[in-house]
């Protein structure tokens, strides 16, 4: 961008007519600028082109997606999709018709190939209808996903005119880690669901790993452990805490295909392995200076078990691994076993080519440095580490190379490394996809080898108290910023910074997807001053699921004479707010497997008290008849780590997106009186 200080400087202006007149003009460059953003339907994405026409379109509420006889096959799923989508975000009855193009709807066709679109672009024609046509159904499926903006965006009609639409990288997506902090199949879908809306291609689902040793009593027989999927050949090795049946895992890498996204699953192997070990402990490394969670890569035990659990999931005529890649891990593995990890490697992605997979894998070879040959030619690499294995040297042996940069996209929730919150406005006015640090200059030609770039979010805190929603609150911000540069590009020539977090405040997550919560307005849920009364056993559903950060919840509550012990108070799909807690008349709440306690305030029976509940990214806070009770944020727990020899922290994270989709449970719900039940966004 032009710095207008700059010129001033240089041009040595004293007098202030100049500088007012020079004022004016920036002004004026600023509203131009404004003007050519409104002149251009704003999505998420930004669309590569726009030609404009005269007029708007405004669409029924009752219409048709239409889809030709020759093309029904390919293109009926797209319009189910897209008339599912139409009715969850504006209630609108729309029906998939075979047929042609009519005034007023909604029509999906396939075109020619085109070099300007490539596997993924298509255009829009918004005239009479919006016609949508690309070279493949993808193409066609993410125009729908543009289409949905733009009715959102602009309610009183659609700007005619013709959209050109592509992206610049082939691989745009998101690395969650399941294994240290699980997360429910629903939350899953509802993620495929996000990155879709906003043309993320690919999911890599992290399935094993382990906490660290030093929050365990540096005892790695204690130290927390998961695999995440059933296993049939090796029962008992499966996370008693949280997993996924191999059918659901199936049903849900075919569901995220026909949004558009690519699901990789990740088995991590010989490092991040202490699941396996405990399962087996002769598959630990004999040097104990390693670690329990490095397998050992002398044993042949470790080949052949390794070789069984990538066929259980692999092999057959429906494989579990339902898509082209799957990612072997094979990162941080101690330095002095180089050669033998490299011989390691290659077996392993000899083993993933058998079954017509291609192989991913974080790679170290930068650091791991030996005399045996790793041939990465075809293979996708995760360059995650400048001195593991970085983009330039991904490239430079032949990869191909998905850029997963830990020191800019790694997000790692309460901890002090890496990132709590990514910088998004750096992300967006500063950086490009090819980078790994903050001073790699900007890459002006694109090397065909590199794929594009990968968000991830690591659980390195296990039992820290972090929920599913706290992680999405961090992730979702970023998601929308490195779908925009993956997509368009630079665009902050167009559209400001300020212009594009606006812009993403007001597009929603998903359609029917609000992991946020939120709700738009102050809600009273219970008719004023009218009394509920709850028996312990029945319950009254309201008009809000929960609310998210920031909000305040009020409500005004006489318990029974005899209460029920931990009975529930508000329930929610994520979470329960409890009175009576272990009969101590405590409020208590529950969610993702935590227990959390307002030790302060003991709530009296037979008597009515105004409770007000507020909450935020950082914690929750008690108000009783308007005084501040407890406030639930900030506890520290401190281990001695035995290798470092030094203190290490963790942060507890004593949040709540509040429950409100009912009042009372049917078993050992709140008894006793409830009014005044209200719910407010801050």
């Amino acid at each position: 961008m032009i710095n207008h200080f700059n010129i001033i400087k240089m041009l040595n202006i004293k007098s202030d007519t100049m500088k007012h007149l020079i004022l004016v003009g920036m002004v004026w460059l600023c509203s131009l600028v404004s003007v050519v953003a409104q002149s251009v339907p704003q999505v998420i994405p930004a669309l590569q082109q726009w030609q404009p026409a005269k007029g708007k379109l405004v669409l029924p509420e009752s219409g048709k997606v239409i889809v030709s006889s020759d093309e029904e096959g390919i293109l009926k799923q797209s319009a189910e999709i897209l008339v599912q989508d139409l009715k969850e975000m504006f209630g609108w009855n729309y029906r998939v018709v075979v047929g042609k193009k009519e005034k007023g709807a909604v029509y999906l066709t396939l075109s020619k190939p085109d070099k300007t679109l490539g596997d993924e672009g298509y255009r829009m024609d918004i005239r009479n209808g919006v016609t949508i046509e690309a070279p493949t159904s993808k193409g066609v499926f993410w125009g729908t996903r543009t289409l949905l903006q733009m009715i959102h965006n602009q309610p009183e009609g659609l700007m005619k005119g013709l959209a050109t639409d592509f992206p610049l990288y082939p691989n745009r997506g998101f690395m969650i880690d399941v294994a240290r902090k699980f997360f429910t199949m629903d939350y899953l879908r509802d993620y495929v669901k996000i990155l879709s809306f906003y043309k993320l291609n690919e999911l890599q689902v992290h399935l094993n790993d382990n906490g660290f040793v030093e929050f365990f009593g540096n005892d790695w027989n204690k130290t927390y452990a998961a695999f995440r999927l059933e296993s049939e050949r090796y029962p008992g090795l499966t996370a008693k805490d949280g997993s996924y049946t191999k059918a659901e895992f199936r049903d849900f890498q075919k569901m995220a295909a026909t949004y558009g996204v690519n699901v990789i699953p990740e088995i991590d192997v010989p490092a991040h392995s202490l699941a396996f070990t405990h399962y087996n402990p002769r598959l630990a490394a004999d040097n104990k200076a390693y670690g329990m969670d490095h397998l050992d890569l002398y044993k042949k035990e470790v080949y052949d078990f390794v070789d069984s659990l990538f066929d259980e999931y692999l092999s057959g005529e429906d494989p579990v691994f339902v898509g082209p890649e799957v990612h072997i891990g094979t990162d941080e593995y101690n330095v002095k076993e180089s050669e033998q990890f490299r011989r390691f490697t290659n077996h392993c992605m000899d083993l993933v080519t058998k079954y017509g997979k291609t192989t991913r894998l974080w790679g170290s070879l930068k650091i791991m440095k030996g005399e045996t040959l790793v041939d990465l030619k075809g293979k996708v690499v995760s360059a995650w580490n400048y001195n593991w294995m970085d983009v330039n040297t991904c490239l430079e042996a032949g990869a191909k190379v998905v850029n997963l940069c830990d020191w800019l996209l790694y997000l790692v929730p309460a901890v002090n490394y890496y990132h709590d919150f990514l910088d998004y406005q750096w992300l967006y006015e500063s950086w490009m996809p090819e980078m790994m640090r903050k001073d790699d200059p900007k890459v002006e030609k694109r090397n065909p080898n590199f794929l594009g770039a990968m968000l991830a979010v690591w659980n390195d805190r296990v039992g820290n108290g972090i929920s599913q929603q706290d992680v999405h609150v961090r992730t979702f911000p970023a998601l929308q910023v490195v779908c925009e540069k993956m997509w368009k590009g630079e665009n902050v020539q167009h559209i400001s910074y300020a212009q594009f977090e606006a812009l993403c405040q007001s597009t929603p997550e998903a359609p029917g997807v609000n992991l946020l919560a939120k709700v738009p307005r102050r809600t009273v849920l219970t008719d004023t001053d009218k009394e509920i009364t709850l028996s312990g056993t029945d319950v009254m559903t309201t008009s809000v699921d929960e609310i998210g950060y920031p909000y305040a919840v009020e409500f005004e509550i006489c318990p029974d004479s005899i209460p029920n012990i931990d009975a529930v108070l508000f329930k929610g799909p994520h979470s329960e707010f409890v009175t009576n807690w272990q009969n101590t008349g405590k409020f208590a709440f529950r969610r993702d497997g935590y227990e959390f306690v307002f030790h302060a305030y003991r709530l009296p029976e037979s008597k009515w008290t105004k409770v007000r509940v507020e909450g935020d990214v950082k914690g929750t806070s008690l108000f009783i008849d308007g005084q501040l009770q407890e406030r639930l944020e900030g506890r520290i727990g401190e281990v001695f780590n035995a290798k470092s020899q030094k203190k290490d922290r963790i942060w507890y994270q004593e949040t709540l997106i509040f429950p409100l989709k009912q009042l009372g449970d049917t078993q050992m719900g709140f008894k006793g009186k409830m009014k005044n039940v209200v719910c407010i966004p801050r």
